[in-house]
């Protein structure tokens, strides 16, 4: 009987306790784990800090592109390598067979499409493609391979050795954005958006959400005629037919990105990853993928050295040794006295101090960041970034992207960390890639409450 007396006494303090949390604001009480970032595969940890950025040793465009202007840019996750090949083309591959599964979902409804959710029953309208399901390419259903090869397949006249191969023209990949700098603004221009939104009689005061997403559709093969275009009178045609997808290129950076591609990219891989974390982990959303901007690109390239002017932190292209230290253009257009002729295996020259490869050389990479040459001028000093969202109307000067790190056709001077070039972001070019980064939630790895501040002497 003690015990019994015991016990309930003990359960009356736990309850009152539980139940009331004495009054004190406690926060809301969540059952799931701490979050934790977990490190993304083949990306490596850039820490917050700040820099100078844009000094450098010398403007040989006299385009006083580089003006010096001290920043602080926020911790984040950046692939060790350029995007290859073979990571390019998983995406390809998930663009060819969610438009594979959806042409079969007229044919096969059942097996294609998930229509309704068999546990809460709720219907899905449009329906989920079932991804379960695998694809017959070659099967004995006659109406499969029908629907495949008058909606995915190049028509008979535009084959030759009668060669079944995929229209890579119709590998279009559909994708949505949230417009943040227009819904960050106060005013809204009221009419013709809220009209053509069927909006016009929405609550007072009230604006709907959807007036701010974007739709997207862009084609997600690369050019691979750009070996071909970029240079008159060289024989790049093996490139032009094998690069891309044979599998002794799988290693190799992928080339022929343009910029809208490369974002796409970005899209679909944040939502690989989130859908995963979500459906298979039951865990939280992490950060997207994005391209990195002009400012974090420069920082990550650094590799936690000031004023370097090269990734591995030296004044010189070459080691001690006499080994050059990047693919580019050496001397005199000696290309292939640095191990390459064009474009070599990611990961070919030493890492920088962070673990990134190929910072400078090998190809150039596209940034998020528009082009201006006064850019740093008129930027925040806390993680500047100029962006624009240029559309197809949009004069060419409207459609600059910032190009960094130099390629295997480019001399030294465009390896260095500061020099800035551009391209147009509906151009492929052969010798420009891309590397994306993911923003770290949080201050700095390893983060506590007792090393939030830190004493500089």
């Amino acid at each position: 009987m003690k015990n019994i007396l015991y016990y309930a006494f003990a359960l009356m303090i736990l309850a009152s306790c539980s139940n009331t949390n004495q009054g004190e604001l406690v926060g809301v009480r969540k059952k799931s784990k701490p979050f934790y970032q977990p490190d993304p595969y083949g990306m490596v940890f850039i820490p917050q800090g700040s820099y100078t950025m844009g000094i450098g040793g010398e403007d040989i465009t006299y385009g006083q592109l580089n003006e010096p202007k001290t920043i602080s840019v926020s911790a984040f996750f950046m692939d060790e390598t350029e995007i290859t090949n073979n990571e390019y083309r998983e995406f390809v591959y998930w663009v060819r067979d969610s438009i594979a599964r959806t042409i079969l979902g007229d044919v096969l409804p059942d097996e294609f499409l998930i229509s309704e959710n068999k546990k809460t029953g709720e219907v899905y309208d449009p329906p989920y493609l079932n991804w379960k399901t695998p694809i017959e390419w070659s099967g004995d259903n006659q109406d499969v391979r029908d629907a495949l090869e008058s909606g995915l397949y190049l028509p008979d006249f535009e084959r030759y050795f009668r060669r079944k191969e995929i229209d890579t023209r119709k590998l279009n990949y559909e994708y949505y954005w949230v417009d943040l700098q227009a819904a960050a603004k106060k005013e809204f221009k009221e009419g013709s958006d809220f009209r053509n939104a069927g909006l016009a009689n929405r609550p007072q005061g009230l604006t709907n959400r959807s007036v701010y997403v974007r739709k997207e559709m862009i084609n997600v093969y690369p050019d691979t005629l750009s070996w071909i275009h970029d240079y008159t009178y060289s024989f790049n045609d093996p490139l032009t037919e094998k690069y891309f997808w044979h599998p002794a290129y799988d290693h190799y950076p992928v080339v022929g990105v343009n910029w809208s591609q490369a974002r796409a990219f970005c899209v679909w891989r944040t939502e690989k990853l989130n859908s995963y974390m979500r459906a298979q982990k039951g865990e939280v959303a992490l950060a997207e993928f994005r391209l990195p901007t002009e400012a974090e690109w420069e920082w990550a390239a650094r590799g936690g050295n000031n004023l370097n002017p090269y990734p591995w932190g030296g004044p010189y292209t070459r080691n001690e040794q006499g080994c050059f230290l990047a693919n580019f253009k050496p001397l005199r257009g000696n290309y292939i006295v640095d191990g390459g002729l064009r474009t070599v295996i990611v990961g070919h020259y030493p890492p920088n101090d962070w673990g990134l490869y190929d910072m400078s050389g090998n190809v150039s990479e596209w940034t998020n960041s528009a082009f201006d040459p006064a850019s740093y001028n008129f930027t925040w000093d806390m993680n500047p970034n100029y962006t624009y969202t240029a559309k197809e109307s949009d004069p060419p000067a409207m459609k600059r992207k910032v190009v960094r790190g130099g390629s295997w056709k480019d001399i030294e001077y465009y390896l260095q960390v500061t020099s800035r070039a551009y391209e147009f972001q509906d151009t492929a070019k052969c010798y420009i890639g891309f590397r994306t980064i993911q923003p770290f939630l949080g201050r700095n790895k390893g983060d506590n409450p007792s090393k939030a501040s830190r004493v500089y002497r």
